[in-house]
Formats: C-alpha cells, sequence, structure tokens
C-alpha cells in the first residue's frame, strides 16, 4: 500500500482459523482504485485465498483528549449506537479517539445518537470529505 500511495488509516486482524488470518482495513476512496491494484498484487503474491472490497462502509468516530481520563466513553458510545439499531464492522481506539466502521446507509443515525449521547452542539460535527472503503484480504 505504502508504495502505491495508499493512506491505510485502520487496521484489524481478526482471529486465525485453520492456519490462516485475515486482515481488515479501511482506506479513503479517493484511494480505492490504487488501493484494489495493491490488495490484488499482494493477493498474489503471498498466495492468499481471495480479498472482498466493500464501498458500502462508512467511519464515524469521538475524538478529544479528555477521553484519556474519562472512563466509559467507549461505553457510552456503543451504548448509544446500539441504541440507535447502528451495527459495529470494526472498531479502533487511542487514547484520544474511538472510531467505528458502520454501514454508510447508518451515518446519520450514528450521528444524531452521539451528539444525543454526548449532548454535543452541531457546530461540533466534521464530516470527512473521502469516507472510508473497507478492505480485507
Amino acid at each position: 500500500m505504502a508504495d502505491d500511495n495508499v493512506n491505510v488509516d485502520m487496521i484489524i486482524q481478526n482471529v486465525s482459523e485453520d492456519g490462516t488470518t485475515d486482515i481488515s482495513f479501511t482506506v479513503p476512496k479517493d484511494d480505492l482504485v490504487r488501493a484494489r491494484r495493491a490488495v490484488a498484487e499482494a493477493v498474489a503474491e503471498l498466495g492468499a485465498r481471495d480479498y472482498t472490497i466493500d464501498e458500502s462502509v462508512a467511519k464515524v468516530s469521538l475524538v478529544g483528549a479528555g477521553m484519556k481520563t474519562h472512563p466509559g466513553v467507549a461505553a457510552k458510545m456503543f451504548s448509544a449506537l446500539a441504541d440507535a439499531g447502528v451495527n459495529l464492522d470494526m472498531i479502533s481506539t487511542s487514547p484520544i479517539r474511538i472510531s467505528c466502521v458502520i454501514s454508510a446507509s447508518q451515518v446519520t443515525d450514528a450521528v444524531l445518537s452521539l451528539h444525543e449521547a454526548f449532548v454535543l452542539s452541531s457546530d461540533e460535527i466534521t464530516a470527512e470529505v473521502s469516507p472510508a472503503a473497507g478492505g480485507g484480504v
């Protein structure tokens, strides 16, 4: 991916089964053509079984330095999304960010539920210009 100038922004290694491991990751849609080519080459080179690309996903994130010192932020986020019926496909965390990959069709429900749960104003919404596209090997 790096050789093809593709920005991989979320990577998750899934549980190994039968001696094989799945890796899921997201890239900006602007990088998707290059990512598709790089994944196809990696699959051939590694002798991997297959890969899939899901262009119907999006990423919703909570970001803030205060998360390090406030326990329960992730639980509150996951609870709000569950109450809104939003399924989480992938989760990634850091001390200042929690990101979830969800169906693009559920972005509005997800954002509204998080704003309600965390009592956020509308001027605190930031939308990425290029939504994430999920891929996996």
